[in-house]
């Protein structure tokens, strides 16, 4: 189709991806006076945000001081020093301290989207001065699916594993009282399946639960904030080129209904379009060896399109050999892996290599874990994948991946599709002929294992000793909360994955959220947020909801900075970017 033949349309500023990041910065933008418009890839909107928790990593948010705790600035910027280790600019994590708190109380002033400090849940290095032992991260609180309207169908579902039953959406703090089985874990039980089978006009049409929590609550409250703005959300439409005049970004070119459409932004792009996880190719370029892109717990349309534009316009690149580590499990018939997130907490497991040896804490940061296993697997070439045992009584009492506790989901009634993922085997030589792990090495681990849960003492790598790894432990194992004997028969095996939640590279960008090019200079009309950015948190992951956190915070930096025309070069003052504009209106 020639140039002249191109449909083109015209808006003050393009988004493209539709997660948190990217709907926030064109609610924030629309409210700025600007107009905008979201590019999705994908036939559903929400990317990896309607998938995740949902949970976002604010230091002295507005809640803190609600719940009679404090927090300061100092601290938080000590803490992220520590965490970050110099690589990100000083400027960068200033401007995330200041901004932060002011995108949450925007966000929850304007949207539907609320949010609840969780005054237990720990920043995930207690050891590094400035944390703190909880009310930085923040859960979303639930969002009626109803009010989305037509919408709500083509929201993105959200991750099974994070579905009671496969059914029933429970916040993260439900979540913690459900699996830690703490008081009133019965009751709220209760409450959620017979609220979820009550909801009888639901049932009639679908099994999904319409009440949003995570990162479904998250994404269905900003998409309904967009609906109000009346700002569109093109679903189907990939991104296929950036466009560009005179060294400024001026609009990209995607595909709509198999036709190129040009769309034009007056004042910039916003890259929002997550990172590159899902492209092989690019996997085996950039991250450790051996990888694989349906190890990840992400959707398949993360494949690092986004990326490639800004390296086409010579912008620089870093942190490409980083992910959002998560070890994971495979389900058959499923598009994605799950991610272990809480069950590696629960008394009675060990993970271990091909040797039958422990590698890491099983109870530490996600993020941490994956890089243990290629550490390990640099020395040993034998822990990746790993193995998560236990024995009879962790699988009465805890869930592992999609299977329930054996007192809910006895061997017998496991479906079909979860069956392959579990090894059972009478005895731990056994398990260890079934699984190809060193007998003799597993049976001396779990030996190990067994004296220390005696003592409640892990010798090795300290599993239960701080805030964190307690937090989803089971309160009523003594004296360690993270710690059980393994012996009792039967014993069981799944195999884990070095999986991801999104990788960590991406297109270099200042304290704006502008793209920078490899001599430092912005690419104007060019910004990039969320993982098709360079993470701010380096190769760290301060806590739950560093991820969201960042992404939403400089979505709403690069709108704001969009609408008070700071760019170098404004779309008006661009001779030639301004006469491809002339004659054509939104």
């Amino acid at each position: 189709m020639s140039e002249q033949q191109t449909q083109t349309q015209v808006f003050d500023v393009v988004v493209v991806g539709s997660g948190a990041g990217g709907m926030l910065a064109a609610c924030r933008a629309a409210d700025r006076g600007l107009s905008a418009v979201v590019l999705e890839k994908s036939d559903v909107y929400g990317g990896t945000s309607a998938v995740s928790g949902g949970g976002i990593w604010i230091p002295c948010n507005h809640h803190i001081a609600e719940l009679g705790a404090t927090d300061t600035r100092a601290a938080a910027r000590t803490y992220l020093d520590a965490c970050t280790q110099g690589v990100t600019a000083s400027d960068k994590i200033d401007a995330y301290l200041d901004s932060a708190p002011e995108m949450l109380r925007y966000v929850e002033a304007n949207t539907p989207v609320r949010y609840e400090s969780l005054p237990k849940y720990a920043d995930y290095f207690q050891h590094l001065p400035g944390s703190m032992p909880g009310y930085r991260a923040l859960d979303p609180l639930p969002v009626d699916g109803a009010s989305l309207g037509a919408e709500f169908a083509r929201l993105r579902l959200p991750s099974p594993g994070t579905l009671v039953g496969g059914r029933v959406a429970v916040t993260s703090k439900e979540a913690h009282v459900l699996l830690s089985k703490a008081p009133g874990y019965i009751g709220l039980a209760l409450k959620q399946f017979g609220r979820y089978w009550f909801d009888i006009g639901s049932r009639m049409r679908s099994r999904r639960d319409r009440r949003l929590t995570l990162g479904n609550a998250l994404a269905g409250g900003l998409r309904r904030a967009l609906l109000d703005r009346k700002v569109p959300v093109w679903l189907n439409a990939p991104m296929r080129e950036l466009l560009e005049a005179d060294g400024r970004v001026t609009g990209v070119v995607v595909e709509r209904d198999g036709q190129p459409v040009r769309v034009l932004a007056r004042r910039g792009v916003i890259l929002a379009a997550g990172g590159f996880e899902r492209n092989q190719a690019m996997r085996e370029r950039y991250l450790p060896n051996p990888t694989q892109a349906h190890w990840s717990a992400t959707p398949p349309n993360n494949t690092g399109d986004a990326i490639a534009a800004g390296q086409q316009l010579g912008a620089r690149i870093a942190l490409m050999e980083h992910v959002w580590g998560a070890p994971t499990v495979h389900v058959d018939r499923e598009e994605k892996q799950r991610a272990l997130f809480v069950e590696r907490n629960l008394p009675g497991c060990v993970i271990v290599n091909g040797l039958g040896k422990r590698f890491v804490n099983e109870a530490a940061p996600y993020s941490e874990f994956v890089p243990a296993m290629y550490r390990d697997h640099a020395q040993t070439g034998a822990c990746v994948p790993a193995w998560m045992v236990f024995d009879a009584r962790f699988r009465r009492n805890y869930p592992c991946g999609p299977i329930m506790p054996g007192s809910m989901m006895p061997d017998s009634r496991i479906p079909t599709a979860f069956r392959s993922l579990l090894y059972k085997a009478d005895s731990l030589d056994a398990l260890a002929a079934l699984i190809g792990v060193d007998a003799q090495g597993l049976r001396d681990t779990v030996a190990k294992m067994n004296r220390y849960a005696a003592r409640g003492v892990d010798e090795d790598f300290a599993k239960g000793g701080n805030a964190f790894d307690t937090y989803y432990g089971d309160p009523s194992v003594k004296p360690n909360p993270c710690l059980a004997p393994l012996d009792t028969g039967p014993f069981y095996a799944v195999r884990v994955d070095a999986g991801d939640i999104g990788t960590k590279g991406g297109l270099v960008t200042d304290a704006f959220a502008r793209v920078l090019r490899e001599d430092g200079s912005p690419i104007a009309g060019l910004y990039a947020i969320g993982n098709t950015s360079a993470s701010m948190m380096g190769a760290s992951y301060p806590g739950a909801g560093s991820t969201l956190g960042p992404a939403m915070t400089f979505g709403y930096i690069a709108a704001n900075h969009l609408a008070d025309g700071k760019a170098e070069v404004d779309a008006e003052a661009n001779t030639q970017a301004h006469s491809e504009l002339r004659g054509v209106t939104p």
